[in-house]
């Protein structure tokens, strides 16, 4: 007996107690469900009008094609062509979407390299608005004034810093896509070469370094206002720059003996000196919160070229970039600024409105795509200079932070506070060491690592030598040069060329040598 719906014999048959039909149980209340009547006869009928018919296991019969060989290689065949089919279909759909993918990627690659030109195009806009509202003639009287009264002495210059208009204070372009690129290939560059860096030969080695002595003493700052409060070595020249309590900056040649250039014209102490490149131009930074950008000339001496008054409280630090082309400054108003040596002029001033302690300390790190700050409320800041964002901060201190050294590796930061110097592990943000060579009423003025990253200089109440090692071992010192200034200050320490000398600056006027007796004439030449 067959469905009376299908007309194949039913797996589960039932029977209609009106028409008496048979029919498949699914199929027929499905369509019960559906249209509520008879599939055949058209009467209405419900779920209680089928009952249920109970049989053996049915068990279907083969189909004909399936009851010799030949037909069932007929069916074989028959499904093997459809198969072929389907698959040439998926093939056909697998093109042409990788037809339509192809040309969604090139509309893309379009569509950016347009949003890549609009963005250069933008940058230089905006270059060109800055430098036209910067030769905006009510700025004009005042560029004059100040070019006119630059002088070699700066006093002048200074003069005219005290008369300067606020209004070009407050122009900023920005760091601009090209900029960022020029740092982003420094970057590069360096990172290479430091994979590759090794330690140089002629490095002094640690025996060598057991047995410095003080070398020599250099008076050049006034004694009225005695004190060595930063110090800069230019190793391709062996030329040293001091910047002291007496307002002045010092350009001294260690090799001669001889004071080649005083550079006066701030009116405050000079907190900071740093040479530029091959030392054709000195940075520095002072109380009297403006910074000065010196050239120098043929016979030695350095004239002021540029006064920057930006800032509205002391400048404590000056950082230059490696690439010679660009600096930073930070200051006790809580901002640091970002310099176009070429302009002389500030593309940016950033403020971290989280807190209020001004800057006391700032370094970029090697590679120069970071820059490191310390603060005068005991905290480390780590920031992105091509986004200016705080990146990292570090706490623990106690006293302003007086000085920040990112080791020639760029794994580690040193950092100097009143309570001694942390040591920083910069791939895991965390400190791994921490020294108090030192009482708890005498801060740590300075710290610094050699080029080679080997050695790492303090200086607080004497000056000392430490050995750099991993952050798992320890960190030796190696040798404690006692201050002979007299005053228990040493201020500021810096390693020359191959860690051969130190030179140290304290709160008398005398610049300090440390070296190997008998090698002075080795390390002049």
């Amino acid at each position: 007996m067959n469905c009376s719906i299908s007309g194949e014999i039913p797996e589960e048959p039932v029977v209609s107690k009106k028409s008496g039909l048979l029919y498949e149980k699914r199929l027929i209340e499905r369509h019960i469900s559906d249209y509520g009547k008879c599939p055949i006869t058209g009467e209405p009928l419900s779920m209680e009008d089928i009952v249920p018919i109970k049989t053996g296991k049915i068990v279907k019969p083969r189909p004909v094609q399936a009851a010799s060989i030949p037909g069932m290689l007929g069916m074989f065949q028959i499904e093997w062509d459809g198969l072929m089919l389907s698959n040439f279909a998926l093939e056909q759909q697998l093109h042409t979407a990788r037809q339509e993918l192809s040309h969604a990627l090139y509309q893309h690659d379009a569509a950016c390299r347009v949003i890549a030109r609009l963005k250069k195009e933008r940058d230089e806009a905006r270059s060109l608005l800055a430098q036209a509202e910067r030769q905006m003639p009510m700025l004009a009287p005042t560029t004059t004034t100040i070019e006119a009264s630059a002088l070699s002495n700066g006093k002048r210059a200074g003069r005219a810093d005290e008369d300067m208009a606020p209004v070009g204070k407050k122009l900023r372009t920005g760091i601009s896509a090209s900029i960022i690129a020029e740092l982003t290939d420094c970057n590069a560059a360096l990172s290479q070469q430091r994979k590759k860096r090794q330690i140089p030969p002629t490095l002094a080695p640690i025996d060598a370094i057991e047995r410095y002595t003080q070398l020599s003493s250099y008076p050049l700052h006034k004694t009225s206002k005695p004190g060595v409060l930063s110090v800069d070595i230019l190793y391709s020249k062996d030329l040293i720059a001091t910047g002291g309590v007496d307002t002045n900056a010092v350009v001294f040649n260690r090799s001669s003996g001889e004071i080649l250039s005083t550079l006066s014209g701030h009116s405050k102490k000079v907190t900071s000196v740093k040479f530029v490149g091959e030392g054709d131009l000195v940075v520095t930074g002072s109380a009297d919160k403006t910074v000065r950008l010196w050239q120098g000339s043929e016979n030695g001496n350095y004239d002021c070229k540029h006064v920057l008054k930006d800032h509205t409280a002391e400048v404590q630090a000056v950082t230059i970039h490696a690439t010679n082309n660009y600096f930073v400054t930070a200051s006790l108003d809580n901002t640091w600024c970002f310099y176009d040596l070429s302009s002389a002029s500030c593309l940016t001033q950033v403020e971290d409105t989280s807190s209020s302690g001004g800057y006391t300390s700032a370094a970029f790190h090697p590679d120069g795509l970071i820059l490191g700050t310390g603060t005068s409320e005991s905290i480390v800041k780590i920031w992105d200079v091509k986004s200016q964002a705080n990146v990292a901060r570090f706490d623990g201190h106690a006293g302003a932070v007086t000085a920040i050294s990112f080791s020639e590796n760029g794994y580690f930061l040193a950092t100097a506070a009143h309570d001694g110097v942390k040591l920083w592990d910069l791939r895991k943000l965390r400190n791994f060491r921490t020294f108090s060579p030192y009482d708890e009423n005498t801060p740590t003025q300075s710290v610094e690592f050699d080029h080679s990253g080997s050695y790492l200089g303090i200086a607080g109440s004497d000056i000392r030598v430490y050995q750099v090692a991993n952050v798992k071992s320890e960190w030796n010192c190696i040798k404690t040069f006692p201050d002979l200034s007299g005053t228990g200050k040493a201020t500021c320490v810096k390693f020359g060329p191959d860690a051969k000398y130190l030179a140290v600056g304290s709160m008398d006027r005398n610049l300090r040598i440390f070296g190997l007796p008998g090698d002075e004439n080795e390390t002049e030449s």
